[in-house]
């Protein structure tokens, strides 16, 4: 199973091919953008943590924006690198703990409710990288929800919040942000071992 918006991932690259172009006649790089992203979701952090939930998910929006755009300019000015994918990958890991770390503090959350959120985005992370550099899987973005879904329920929760604060909605959204998480891990690795098993077979069959 592929994450629901991975499934348009081509389509989507496509259209943003002429936004990466006028990026890159203003002078900016996909590395800056890449660092524009880790900068406004440190923002995000902030806001999320003084309860301006609003005003984070309007920062948010504009780390996906910026995360959207590094890789188009990279694609639209021949600059995608394999170093640039790796840093693309570690500033989404350090964003989302800046954007989580905001939701601890803004106190609306249970602390093991936010560490086991983290957890499971950080595990679901590992296992895909992992499982891709061994070398014989091209790809393992699989699972119930990569990280835009994942955002995704998160924003959901926090422009409820405010409306509903009794219901404790932005608490629900990071507990299911954690299960969705955790599911990804486990279906990653079962995939994983499929991939391995089946890259390893006519090895096994040509000793044989």
């Amino acid at each position: 199973m592929v994450p629901i918006l991975a499934r348009v991932r081509q389509s989507y690259e496509q259209v943003t091919l002429p936004l990466g172009r006028i990026c890159a006649r203003a002078g900016l790089t996909a590395n800056m953008l890449t660092y524009l992203s880790l900068a406004l979701s440190v923002g995000a952090g902030y806001l999320i943590a003084h309860a301006l939930f609003w005003w984070g998910v309007l920062v948010i929006l504009l780390v996906g924006l910026a995360d959207m755009l590094d890789g188009a300019t990279a694609r639209a000015t021949g600059t995608a690198s394999q170093y640039g994918t790796v840093l693309d990958h570690i500033t989404d890991r350090y964003a989302e703990f800046f954007i989580f770390a905001g939701v601890l503090l803004s106190g609306t959350v249970a602390p093991i409710w936010v560490l086991f959120a983290l957890f499971g985005m950080v595990m679901a992370s590992y296992v895909r990288a992992r499982a891709e550099s061994t070398g014989k899987i091209t790809s393992c973005n699989v699972g119930i929800a990569g990280r835009q879904e994942k955002l995704a329920l998160l924003i959901c929760g926090l422009l409820a919040q405010p409306l509903l604060p009794q219901r404790q909605v932005l608490e629900w959204a990071v507990i299911i942000v954690g299960i969705a998480s955790h599911i990804t891990a486990f279906q990653r690795m079962r995939y994983t071992r499929q991939m391995l098993m089946q890259a390893d077979l006519p090895h096994e069959v040509h000793e044989n």
